[in-house]
């Protein structure tokens, strides 16, 4: 993936996500366990998921707009990974409907100032040349992360169902909230490794940084974003893409509990849907230089809702359903890791280099619109239909949005297609 050793900066940030993102993605299924164990169901549990999105969905564009300000997003990336450990905190310490939405909406918000902050870094620190490899390796320790923590949520919740169990019973609740402390604790130890990282650095500008321009004094507000070419289109297809990860993580515990599969296969599931988004993402560089960006996307779109959608329907056949349901979630998680980092390309390539931190803000806060409208809509089609419909729901985004780019034409050449993409 790369041709020549990443640099220290970009090592340091990769830590940092694998860390923070395996307290998320072992937090989060454990939250759906804990409300679970407490007695609520699928709409609580939607509504748990809409609220770790509500509060960064009105500050995903200021946090943004502070990034294009601030000499180095260190800091604010800093601050982000003590927000987060609070709300797992938070989360532990309470079984208190109300205050487990706020909980999830302090996580939320820590998760999002990392984010922002992180992409901010890349964004700054790469050439153009080198944009699609280091969002690939950033997004890269998203997935070790995704596949981190849910394999740790299973192993500590132990290997049987808790229909199994006597429900709300005391050691399933003792390893419910000592899996939300390991997951505050790890976030933590990102701390001290930024703190290593030099605090700012000149940015390699070329040319090709330079290509997209507006009228002089033009703001990035998000109806001038929106306006650019693609743009609008390509934070579609992100919205899409993160919300069947939120819905996985949130509805697959559900899935399993209703077919009384354990959380040790639920949560290995969701690992090995985080494994091959590793995989496809260190192979970002070659796999752009191959094919088209707009095609990449195209095809972790289609793909991803076609396999995923079949892991519900197999998953409660037995020994051969389970294995069924891995092959299938890998195939789908492959195709998921490579959508994502093509989607920031494609954004900051589409703006001008100035509007890169709004505009990533920007398709932030339309990830953040889709996790708190998708769940809820989700969890209303779980209703009728059973926990594996929210799956479903998810999956048929993926379709939507996989139509509006064949419909929009967007299957060729990159529009701004650079040296070695």
């Amino acid at each position: 993936m790369v041709k020549s050793a990443l640099p220290g900066w970009l090592w340091l940030m990769v830590a940092a996500g694998v860390l923070t993102q395996t307290t998320a993605n072992l937090v989060r299924p454990v939250t759906s366990y804990k409300l679970i164990s407490l007695g609520w169901g699928e709409t609580e549990i939607g509504i748990a998921t809409a609220a770790y999105a509500l509060l960064p969905l009105f500050l995903a564009l200021p946090f943004g707009r502070l990034q294009s300000r601030l000499k180095s997003p260190r800091n604010f990336v800093i601050l982000g990974i003590l927000i987060l450990a609070i709300g797992a905190a938070y989360l532990a310490l309470t079984d208190h409907i109300v205050q487990l939405m706020i909980a999830s909406a302090v996580l939320g918000v820590g998760h999002l100032m990392f984010t922002i902050g992180g992409q901010s870094m890349i964004a700054r620190r790469s050439s153009a040349t080198q944009m699609d490899a280091n969002f690939g390796w950033f997004t890269a320790s998203f997935s070790v992360g995704q596949m981190l923590g849910p394999l740790l949520s299973g192993i500590i919740l132990g290997d049987t169902s808790l229909t199994q169990t006597q429900a709300g019973g005391d050691d399933f609740i003792f390893s419910v909230n000592l899996a939300l402390w390991i997951g505050a604790i790890t976030s933590i130890i990102a701390v001290p490794v930024l703190y290593t990282m030099r605090a700012s650095q000149q940015s390699p500008v070329t040319q090709t940084q330079d290509i997209v321009v507006v009228e002089p004094g033009t703001k990035p507000s998000a109806f001038n974003i929106l306006k650019m070419p693609g743009v609008a289109s390509h934070m579609l297809a992100a919205l899409a893409l993160l919300a069947i990860l939120d819905i996985l993580v949130a509805f697959m515990p559900l899935v399993g509990e209703s077919m009384g599969v354990s959380p040790m296969v639920i949560g290995a599931l969701l690992a090995a849907r985080g494994a091959t988004s590793v995989i496809s993402r260190i192979f970002i560089q070659p796999l752009s230089a191959r094919f088209s960006r707009n095609v990449l996307v195209l095809v972790a779109l289609l793909v991803s809702g076609a396999t995923i959608a079949v892991v519900p329907l197999v998953l409660g056949l037995g020994t051969p359903g389970v294995v069924a349901a891995f092959i299938f979630m890998s195939v789908g998680g492959f195709t998921l890791g490579v959508g994502q980092p093509m989607t920031m390309t494609m954004i900051s390539q589409a703006v001008p280099r100035s509007w890169r931190g709004p505009a990533l803000a920007l398709r932030l806060m339309g990830n953040r619109v889709g996790q708190v409208v998708l769940p809820i809509a989700a969890s209303v089609v779980a209703g009728p239909v059973g926990p594996a419909g929210g799956v479903w729901f998810a999956c048929a985004v993926l379709g939507v949005s996989g139509a509006e780019r064949l419909i929009s034409r967007r299957t060729g050449r990159n529009p701004l297609r650079t040296s070695g993409n």
